[in-house]
This record gives structure tokens, C-alpha cells and sequence, in this order.
């Protein structure tokens, strides 16, 4: 299905990639379908993105990269509003929001999007730890995290020289498609 969005253009849709959030999400308990939007821009920032209003799609993020030790209790009839046994079968994802000066960015801790990736369906639940911030900065957070990434160019890319015809050496690259996605700070 062909989606026209603001953001990214009409973009062609898998109907089984949408997401269904009964309640909708917070202030937008009107929209009800969504589908995630990898913009392929070498960030970590996915987008959220509205089928029922080209306007509206919500910068996300997956809190564990900037914050390793985040734990989202959920109540069991959270869980089972989401079809879920465990979190361990769900995407979670915090709402950014991201200021004309970058450096300002902040993530919803308090209230993160559960995604259940298997039976397409959503919520935006309220957490009841008061110590979790609807507006955590995590720029700095973010930075640390691309700065200690780890690369092995050795293991992702594999130079072989080979012998072609009268003597010439010609390298040979093998470069997989799965590489990380980093984002330019």
C-alpha cells in the first residue's frame, strides 16, 4: 500500500508492517495505525510514522543505547494488552524530542512505545517509576556511546589478493550489508 507522508515522501507500505495501537498514542489517541521508518540516514533515529496522517510521525529511539541499565517494569495487564508473555519478545522504543539546537535532545523515558513485532500491535504506557523522566537529556549519553563504539574493519570487510591473468595482483572486498548504523554527532 502507498502511504504519503510529510517527512519522507509517498512511501510503499507492507500492510503487514503496520502496527495497530488501539488506544493510540499520547495526545494522538485519534490515530490508530503506524508503521517504523528506518530513514537509512546512518542514525540510530527511527520515526514512527503515521498511515492515518501524513503529518505525524514521532522520532524513536531504543533506550538501551544510551542507557544500558534502563528497566521498563510493565504490569501484567500491560503485558497482556500487548499479547506479551515477557518484554523479551517486544520492541522498545523511547519518543525524542529533538530541538533546533541537537544538543538539547531528550528522550520519554517515563512513558516508551512497547511494540509486539509478532502480532503488530502497540502502546505507549505510562510507567509507574517516578524516578524516570519525560525528558531525559541524552545527548551526551548518545555521543559516549558512538564514541566507544567498537569497529573491527578486519572482521567486516576481507581483503584477499588474487592472481589474475599475466601475474597482476587484484584485490578481491567482501563487505557484508549488516553493518551498524552510527549516528554523526
Amino acid at each position: 500500500m502507498k502511504v504519503k507522508t510529510t517527512r519522507f515522501g509517498e512511501l510503499e507500505v507492507n500492510p503487514n508492517d503496520i502496527i495497530t495501537f488501539s488506544e493510540g498514542l499520547l495526545g494522538f489517541e485519534n490515530l490508530k495505525k503506524y508503521f517504523v521508518v528506518d530513514p537509512g540516514d546512518s542514525t540510530l533515529i527511527l520515526w514512527l510514522q503515521s498511515t492515518e496522517d501524513e503529518k505525524v510521525a514521532f522520532p524513536i529511539i531504543e533506550p538501551k543505547i544510551f542507557k544500558p541499565d534502563y528497566i521498563a517494569k510493565l504490569l501484567p495487564a500491560d503485558l497482556n494488552g500487548l499479547e506479551l508473555e515477557s518484554l523479551q519478545s517486544a520492541k522498545l522504543y523511547s519518543i525524542l524530542t529533538i530541538p533546533a539546537n541537537v544538543t538539547e535532545m531528550s528522550a520519554n523515558l517515563k512513558a516508551p512505545v512497547v511494540i509486539n513485532s509478532a502480532k503488530k500491535v502497540g502502546k505507549q504506557i505510562v510507567l509507574q517509576d517516578s524516578k524516570l523522566s519525560v525528558k531525559h537529556e541524552m545527548y551526551k549519553e548518545l555521543k559516549v556511546y558512538i564514541v566507544n563504539f567498537s569497529s573491527d574493519d578486519a572482521r567486516r570487510t576481507n581483503y584477499e589478493p588474487s592472481i589474475a591473468l599475466e601475474g597482476e595482483l587484484k584485490p578481491q572486498a567482501t563487505i557484508p550489508t549488516n553493518t551498524s548504523r552510527t549516528l554523526e554527532v
